[in-house]
């Protein structure tokens, strides 16, 4: 009996995986259920618990206009955790230390997830004095922090608009006092006309940061290089030399992606 229980538990798993995958090669267009069910052979009420599952996990998410499925932020998220050696975290992590470097200052790398950007990367610089206000694995609301806001700055407008409404409830937590959905615009609309995302010691006093976001080769926003440091070292001057070296490596980044996309299609 516990064989035959392990065994229903497998194919379970074995079914999911298969959904999953699925859905992660459909990434652009999405697929329905019925799509589904022709691809996996699966019955539709098997397909909606496995669906149930799958989104309650964050690893497929469904899109309430289409009812079309896409993979979740947790594919993502765990992909890119799991996997340093390929994508963009393999290709960002040379690009963090030779900002360090120049800089001087604690480097970062940024993703989306979902209503919340996650820091993949944290490379020290060589300054005394640092901030330790960010470490790998840490979260926020998007748009808090300088990473997370040039990932929120760099989204369309139209997607824009229906986060802020849906982050406004994540923004009344205590730490994030400073914030509202109309200072996250006002910061928008500055990141974009600067050219790069500012945060003015907003999460922790006295620790500022600077950010930009770097681009997927499909027109996404894949995340974001920042680099933070003590108030007194980001005067705006610095603030946009930093920039413009934030800048040149996440071009440098976009280009590597752009040729792997290449090698993979």
């Amino acid at each position: 009996m516990m064989e035959s229980i392990i065994e229903q538990g497998t194919q379970s798993i074995g079914r999911a995986v298969a959904v999953w995958r699925r859905i992660g090669r459909a990434t652009e267009t999405g697929l329905s259920l019925a799509d589904l069910a022709d691809a996996t052979g699966l019955a539709k009420p098997t397909l909606r618990r496995i669906l149930v599952a799958l989104i309650r996990e964050g690893l497929v998410e469904q899109d309430l206009a289409t009812r079309r499925y896409f993979p979740g932020p947790e594919t993502y998220v765990t992909g890119m955790l799991a996997a340093p050696r390929f994508g963009l975290l393999r290709i960002a992590q040379p690009a963090l230390i030779r900002l360090a470097r120049l800089s001087g200052d604690t480097c970062f790398l940024t993703v989306r997830r979902g209503l919340h950007a996650v820091c993949l990367l944290r490379e020290e610089g060589s300054y005394p004095v640092r901030t330790h206000a960010l470490q790998p694995g840490d979260e926020h609301p998007l748009g808090i922090g300088a990473g997370s806001l040039a990932i929120l700055a760099g989204l369309p407008d139209d997607e824009i608009g229906g986060l802020l409404d849906d982050l406004a409830p994540l923004l009344s937590a205590p730490r994030y006092d400073a914030y509202d959905p109309q200072v996250l615009l006002t910061a928008i609309t500055n990141a974009r006309t600067q050219g790069y995302a500012l945060n003015p010691g907003l999460i922790v006093a006295g620790s500022w940061g600077v950010g930009v976001p770097i681009r997927h080769p499909l027109g996404t926003i894949a995340g974001a290089l920042s680099l933070a440091a003590i108030d007194q070292r980001l005067t705006p001057p610095r603030q946009a030399e930093m920039a413009a070296l934030l800048r040149a490596e996440a071009s440098r980044i976009e280009t590597e992606l752009t040729h792997l996309l290449a090698r993979k299609t």
